[in-house]
């Protein structure tokens, strides 16, 4: 799949141009955001905003120029929590570098590939909204709709992009359904939908399938982890398919465009897409310290409703395979409860009672458990056999984290 260039760069003094990589109808549509006070005329905290006015008298369309999951999640949180939206919709365009994002309380262990994530250095991240696990990248587009409590209407929401898609190419089948999902032929899922509500505000945020990597978000969202029992919210598998498969012509450029234009018609509002920096402390006051709580282990892994493990693996012993087996209890991410159990002609029972004893209240992570276990292997006798299948073992209880 072709990389989508950045298409916009930072200058000296900290503003934003637009590249000629953008055909000039379309950079037409797009502002740099250096006007705060445009920003402080919709948070609590109101100040005169003269010049700007008209342009957020009922709203505003903004994009992020960050591709970072965090950075952008963040901007969500800070929206949510400062603004004020009574008769002001907010609009959010964004788009990530390669990551998955999973639900508020989801199981990451059960919806993804945590292994083949870490080996390609995919990020994974928690957002604050329900909903199901979703594989970001440059060809996935992020639509936020920002409104008080009282005028939240997830369909309404998607009517709004179906317009825009019909606007763009008539010729395009695509119906929303009963759970809020945009499907492309009636059996191709392009848009999946979450939201979150607050006591005065909310938000409906949908992803739009452009062009993304299918080998990749096939390959990272399924799990490779057995024996997990959990009651977290679980995703529901779909056949996806990108838009621009369809028709060539579909860039995400277009699809914002459309969106933006259908946006700002259906609400009054002037039609330009203003381009915000996610790192700037004097737009966003605060903002940082949000992004750097959504990066958090205790946040991302930590916030994994409990859940247990009930799983066995075999090793290669004297031209036999013997069967190792492995009951966990896991809560706040951490092991409450660990039984590792094998035949002790293999492995002595002081020496796997050691290693049960260690891991609980442990971080249920690689890099945790590879410390602890060369810790306790320094404890043990210097036999090379005895460290040997330790060594195995301990790398087969971290292929299931």
């Amino acid at each position: 799949m072709p990389v989508i260039p950045a298409l916009w760069e930072a200058k000296a003094g900290g503003l934003l141009e637009s590249r000629s990589l953008r055909p000039a109808w379309t950079a037409s549509m797009l502002i740099p955001f250096s006007m705060k006070n445009c920003f402080q005329l919709l948070c609590n905290h109101q100040v005169p905003a003269a010049g700007f006015k008209q342009t957020v008298k009922n709203g505003l369309i903004l994009q992020s120029v960050s591709n970072d999951v965090y950075q952008n999640l963040a901007v969500e949180d800070w929206i949510h929590d400062h603004m004020n939206l009574e008769g002001k919709p907010v609009l959010f365009f964004w788009r990530n570098s390669p990551s998955v994002v999973i639900g508020r309380h989801q199981n990451p262990w059960q919806e993804c590939n945590l292994n083949l994530m870490r080996e390609e250095g995919i990020k994974l991240a928690r957002r604050r909204s329900g909903g199901g696990t979703v594989y970001h990248d440059m060809g996935n587009i992020n639509l936020t709709f920002f409104t008080t409590k009282k005028k939240y209407d997830r369909m309404e929401n998607l009517k709004l992009i179906l317009r825009a898609l019909n606007a763009v190419q008539p010729q395009l089948d695509v119906q929303a359904t009963k759970r809020f999902d945009l499907l492309l032929d009636g059996q191709f899922k392009i848009s999946g939908t979450a939201s979150k509500i607050g006591r005065t505000t909310a938000y409906h945020h949908c992803t739009l399938l452009c062009s993304t990597d299918g080998t990749f978000l096939s390959s990272l969202l399924k799990s490779p982890y057995q024996g997990i029992r959990s009651n977290a919210t679980a995703s529901i598998p779909s056949l996806v398919k990108n838009l621009l498969e369809k028709d060539p012509t579909l860039t995400c450029e277009v699809l914002m465009n459309a969106v933006a234009t259908e946006y700002a018609a259906y609400h009054q509002i002037d039609h330009h897409i203003h381009l915000i920096n996610p790192t700037d402390e004097t737009l966003f006051p605060g903002i940082n310290s949000k992004a750097k709580e959504l990066q958090t282990w205790e946040w991302i892994y930590g916030k994994t409703p409990k859940f247990s493990i009930n799983t066995s693996f075999h090793v290669l012993y004297e031209q036999s395979h013997l069967e190792i087996k492995v009951f966990l209890d896991i809560k706040n991410g951490r092991i409450e409860i660990c039984n590792i159990e094998a035949p002790d002609h293999w492995l002595p029972l002081e020496i796997r009672d050691k290693l049960n004893s260690s891991l609980i209240g442990s971080k249920f992570c690689p890099t945790e458990t590879t410390m602890l276990t060369n810790i306790l292997l320094r404890t043990c006798p210097q036999d090379h056999k005895l460290h040997s299948k330790w060594n195995i073992l301990c790398e087969k209880i971290k292929g299931i984290m």
